[in-house]
């Protein structure tokens, strides 16, 4: 069976990137333990959730599966003794909502496939490995000269992408990286262009782009073949980690941190730059930067995984630029993730939180002022710069680059078209996204600001005025009321009326004379 059949169905396309969230509702104590019902919700929709049940063993194994990250999280002690007191069992309820608090807020944490299994079992259950070997498995049959080395057992942050390293049977020495990834929620190419596209790629040939040796898709997955690169990206010189381990001990908790110097900044910006800008004007849609996507090769940056917007797979930065109404293109998604690599080139880490308020010192500050153009709370209110503007601000703009290759991507026009209606596609979601995730974001405003003590207190002010001025006029109705009564002509009295009601006739007006 060749790699280019179709595997059964079986995907879900679920945007893994998509917060998942975690409320202990209760706890019940059986005989031996306690039980912890938690409510999960996938994002903003309160109808995007579930229940689980989970043991405070099962926090345990989880805690320490996560161990390889270097953290150290809060996770409750165990007791053995008196751990079935309704005081220590609520206790213990907050320390493990703090600790889901903790993993479900920090980004890599929040992304690994471990705390997605923990959270979500129905959607991750699958053996990714397994499945991705079966493909593997299919391509060597028609493909014999290469062979697989090891497993490079979760290199990546990606939960349905996996890597294996190569070599090729009559060069037992040189080594490739296969990667191989199923299909994310954003494909919108057919299935047609979409095997085309992917079959381009080794004809790319720019110098800040890391060289695809082979490449081949079916309807449900790609599989692409780089040569391994000891060296390994642009993250792990910054956090000087070694490529081969995983993505959660590489990146995690940095043993040190420290940014890099002020002319390799300005010249690996001035590179990335300048292949984002060839993407741009080939359209061809890319949305996938960040430190881990750029390979180091020597003192030149190469930038890595093109396929990545084909298959429609979302971004690792999704989480943030979906906050911002105007982060709406691919471009501004491109100078927005541009902003986070920056920062981490400066500082030796990712932001704390996007928006920035403030940046700390950095080595010039022309630094500085493309990071506010990109990570500010007024860049991120009104809209990034474009890649050309970023080119000619002061940090790049007197960077000399010497290369003598000369950049090739034929796409025939049939696929750029396909690619332009793909883009308008993945850009479409990504506004919906936003804008729904605005409207909850005012909904939620609105009601904790009905809620606030302060505007409880300013509603009972208000209702205790409303209730004077009924009462007092209340009191001035009833006096006019009663002073009407008292001059009535002959003292018996008259019927009351309304003031718009027409006042009947007396009888005196109309008497026989």
């Amino acid at each position: 069976m060749a790699f280019m059949e179709k595997l059964p169905a079986g995907k879900v396309l679920l945007d893994d990137t998509v917060p998942l969230t975690a409320a202990i509702e209760a706890s019940q104590s059986l005989q031996s333990h306690t039980e912890y019902i938690i409510r999960v919700q996938r994002g903003i929709s309160v109808e995007n959730s579930w229940q689980i049940v989970r043991r405070y063993s099962d926090f345990d194994l989880l805690n320490n599966s996560l161990q390889i990250a270097g953290l150290s999280l809060p996770l409750p002690p165990k007791k053995l003794i008196g751990n079935m007191d309704r005081e220590f069992i609520a206790e213990r309820q907050k320390g493990l909502q703090n600790y889901l608090n903790v993993i479900t807020t920090n980004h890599i944490l929040s992304n690994c496939e471990l705390v997605k299994k923990f959270l979500d079992p129905n959607n991750y259950s699958a053996n990714y490995t397994e499945i991705a070997l079966q493909h593997v498995s299919m391509f060597f049959r028609s493909e014999p000269k290469w062979e697989v080395v090891e497993p490079l057992k979760d290199i990546g942050w990606r939960i349905r992408k996996k890597y294996f390293l190569m070599k090729i049977k009559n060069q037992p020495k040189e080594r490739l990286v296969l990667s191989w990834a199923d299909l994310g929620p954003d494909k919108y190419l057919s299935d047609k262009d979409f095997q085309c596209l992917i079959k381009l790629l080794p004809s790319c040939l720019h110098p800040y782009i890391y060289r695809v040796t082979f490449a081949t898709a079916n309807e449900s997955s790609a599989l692409l073949i780089r040569m391994f690169n000891e060296k390994g990206t642009l993250k792990d010189l910054i956090y000087k980690a070694k490529p081969k381990d995983p993505f959660l001990k590489k990146y995690c908790n940095p043993k040190k941190v420290q940014g890099l110097e002020l002319q390799q900044i300005k010249t690996y910006g001035r590179q990335v730059l300048e292949v984002l800008k060839f993407l741009h004007d080939k359209g061809f849609p890319y949305g996938h930067l960040h430190a881990s996507n750029v390979m180091l090769d020597g003192d030149t940056c190469r930038l890595l995984d093109l396929e990545n917007s084909l298959l429609g797979l979302p971004s690792f930065y999704r989480s943030y630029f979906s906050q911002f109404r105007k982060i709406n293109t691919l471009e501004s998604v491109d100078v927005h993730c541009f902003g986070h690599l920056l920062y981490e080139m400066t500082y030796g880490r990712p932001p704390d939180s996007v928006p920035v308020d403030s940046f700390p010192p950095a080595p010039s500050m022309a630094v500085v002022a493309v990071l506010e153009s990109t990570l500010s709370c007024e860049a991120c209110k009104n809209g990034m710069p474009t890649v050309s503007r970023l080119l000619q601000m002061p940090l790049f703009s007197d960077v000399l680059l010497t290369t003598s290759e000369k950049p090739q991507f034929k796409i025939p026009t049939k696929l750029k078209e396909a690619l332009r209606i793909a883009k308008e596609c993945i850009e479409k979601r990504l506004i919906e996204e936003q804008k729904q995730i605005h409207q909850h974001r005012r909904l939620t405003r609105a009601q904790s600001h009905h809620g606030s003590e302060e505007e409880r207190k300013r509603r009972k002010i208000l209702a205790r005025k409303k209730s004077k001025r009924s009462a007092v006029e209340n009191n001035e109705e009833h006096s006019a009321k009663y002073s009407n009564s008292n001059n009535s002509g002959s003292g018996a009295s008259s019927p009351l009326t309304s003031p718009s009601s027409p006042t009947p006739p007396s009888t005196a007006e109309h008497a026989p004379f």
